[in-house]
C-alpha cells in the first residue's frame, strides 16, 4: 500500500489500527475538523502494524444487515447503510438484500426485529409459516428445499460488500483529506501519565498525543492490557453481579465454494439476496452420514471478489488463553482458527440442504482462508467508550466490516458531540445492568 511514512513527532489524534474502523474514523475526523474550521486532515495520524485491511477487515465476508434482536444494534446498523449507500461504487458495496431464514423457536424473535424495522424506516417483509416459507423461497430460487424452517424476514436493504475494495476506498478518502498512513509500525506501550496517554510507543519511535483511537481489531485487548484495564468485567444481572473475563475470543468459520459466482443467481437471472438460514433440521453429508443433529446456522452469497459462493458457519470458541491470542491473532496456528476440521462438508451440506443446485458439490470448496478471529466483550455486543481520559476505545465485538458508520459517530464524540446512537454501547452498561436483550438465535451476536 505504498511506502513506509515516517511517524510525526506529535499529533492531536493517533489512530491504532488501519481496517474498517481506524480508517473510517480518520477519513470523518478529517472532515469533521475542516467543517467546524478546528483543523484538517494532517492534524491525524493511523498507526498500522503491517497494511492497511491486513487483519479481518481484509478476509471478511463482508455481509451488511440490520438483523439484529437488539434495537440499538439496530439503529447503529440502519446508520451504517446509509454510510454504505453514500458511495457504493468506491466501497463496490452491492445493495441486494438480506434474507433471515428461521426455526420456529426464531419466530416471535424475527417477528420483532420486523416490526422494530418498520418504526424505524428500514424497509422488510415478513413471511410466517413453513408452507408461507417455501413458497416464498422458491420464489426466489426454484430449486429451494430446505427443512427446518419456517419464517423469512427479507430485509430489502443491506447486502455486501469486497473487502479490500472497502478498505482501500477508506484508504483513499483518509489520505485525500491529508490523513497520514503509517504503515509496518507496531505499538508497543500507552504509557499513562497523571490520568491519560501522553505518548504512543512504537517499534520506530514514539509521538506525542493529545487524543488516541484504539481501533485494532482482535488486538484491542491488547492495547487494553497496555492501559492496565481490567482483565474481568463485574456485570450485574437482575440485580445480582457476577464476573466475567473481559475479553473472548471466537473464530468465524467462512469459505468459498469453487463454482462460477453465477451459479447462484435467482429465478430472474439477477443478483439474489445475501440468505442466512438457521435451522432445526438434521444435517447429513453426500453419504447420508449425520454431520449436525441439532440447530445449525450458515450464511452465503455470489461473490466475484472470492471468486465462486462464499459464506460462513456458526463461529466456535477459541480455548487458547486470551493473551496469547491477543498478541496474534493469526499466527501460525491460525488455519485451524480460521476453518474448522470439518467446517467445509459441514457448509457444503448446508447449502445442499437448503437448494437443490449445490447436490454433490462438496468437492469444489476452497482451502483458501477467509472469516477471522474475534474479540468479544463479555455481553458479545461493542463497546464504544473513553478510557484514561484520552483513549477512545472501538471495541467491535466482532460486529466490524458492516458497521461502516461507527467511525462517523466515533468522529463526532471525539470533537466533543456526544452520540445518541453509541450511548447504549458505554462499558458502564455492566455495572449499571443495562444489557441489551439475548435471543435465541444459535450465533453469538445475533
Amino acid at each position: 500500500m505504498g511506502m513506509t511514512k515516517n511517524l510525526p513527532e506529535s499529533v492531536r489524534y493517533c489512530i491504532i489500527g488501519a481496517g474498517i474502523h481506524g480508517l473510517s474514523t480518520a477519513w470523518h475526523l478529517a472532515r469533521e475538523l475542516k467543517a467546524r474550521g478546528a483543523g484538517d486532515g494532517s492534524d491525524i495520524v493511523v498507526i498500522e502494524k503491517s497494511h492497511a485491511g491486513a487483519g479481518p477487515s481484509g478476509i471478511a465476508c463482508g455481509v451488511v444487515r440490520n438483523n439484529y434482536f437488539q434495537p440499538a444494534m439496530r439503529e447503529l446498523m440502519a446508520h451504517s447503510v446509509e454510510v454504505w449507500e453514500s458511495d457504493p461504487e468506491a466501497f463496490e458495496y452491492h445493495a441486494v438484500g438480506y434474507l433471515q431464514i428461521s426455526y420456529a423457536e426464531m419466530r416471535d424473535d424475527v417477528a420483532t426485529i420486523h416490526e422494530q424495522q418498520q418504526a424505524i424506516g428500514y424497509e422488510s417483509v415478513f413471511i410466517d409459516g413453513e408452507k408461507a416459507t417455501l413458497d416464498y423461497m422458491k420464489g426466489i430460487f426454484s430449486d429451494w428445499r430446505a427443512t427446518g424452517v419456517s419464517s423469512v424476514l427479507h430485509e430489502k436493504k443491506g447486502g455486501y460488500a469486497h473487502n479490500m475494495a472497502t478498505v482501500e476506498a477508506l484508504l483513499a478518502k483518509a489520505e485525500a483529506e491529508g490523513v497520514s498512513v503509517v504503515t509496518d509500525t507496531a505499538v508497543t506501550e500507552l504509557p499513562v501519565n497523571g490520568g491519560a496517554v501522553t505518548h504512543v510507543v512504537t517499534n520506530r519511535g514514539m509521538v506525542e498525543v493529545d487524543h488516541v483511537v484504539a481501533a485494532a481489531g482482535p488486538w484491542v485487548p491488547k492495547l487494553w492490557e497496555m492501559l492496565d484495564l481490567p482483565d474481568t468485567t463485574d456485570i450485574v444481572v437482575n440485580g445480582t453481579t457476577h464476573t466475567e473475563p473481559t475479553w473472548r475470543f471466537w473464530a468465524l468459520q467462512e469459505g468459498t465454494l469453487g463454482v462460477d459466482p453465477g451459479y447462484l443467481m435467482n429465478n430472474e437471472g439477477g443478483m439474489p439476496p445475501v440468505v442466512h438460514v438457521d435451522a432445526d433440521a438434521a444435517l447429513h453429508d453426500e453419504d447420508g452420514d449425520l454431520l449436525v443433529d441439532g440447530k445449525w446456522g450458515v450464511y452465503y452469497k455470489p461473490d466475484f471478489n472470492f471468486g465462486g459462493v462464499q459464506g460462513g458457519y456458526m463461529p466456535y470458541k477459541v480455548e487458547k488463553p486470551w493473551r496469547e491470542v491477543a498478541i496474534d491473532p493469526y499466527g501460525p496456528a491460525s488455519p485451524d482458527f480460521i476453518v474448522g476440521r470439518d467446517f467445509r462438508a459441514v457448509w457444503a451440506a448446508a447449502l445442499s440442504h437448503c437448494q437443490e443446485r449445490f447436490e454433490g458439490k462438496a468437492g469444489l470448496m476452497s482451502h483458501a482462508p477467509s472469516g477471522g478471529i474475534g474479540a468479544f466483550t463479555p455481553d458479545s455486543f461493542p463497546v464504544f467508550d473513553t478510557f484514561c481520559q484520552n483513549v477512545y476505545v472501538i471495541a467491535d465485538s466482532n460486529h466490524g466490516f458492516k458497521m461502516i458508520g461507527v467511525g462517523a459517530l466515533v468522529a463526532k464524540e471525539l470533537v466533543g458531540e456526544t452520540q445518541t446512537l453509541l450511548e447504549p454501547f458505554r462499558y458502564s452498561r455492566y455495572a449499571e445492568g443495562r444489557l441489551h436483550p439475548v435471543s435465541n438465535s444459535p450465533y453469538p451476536w445475533s
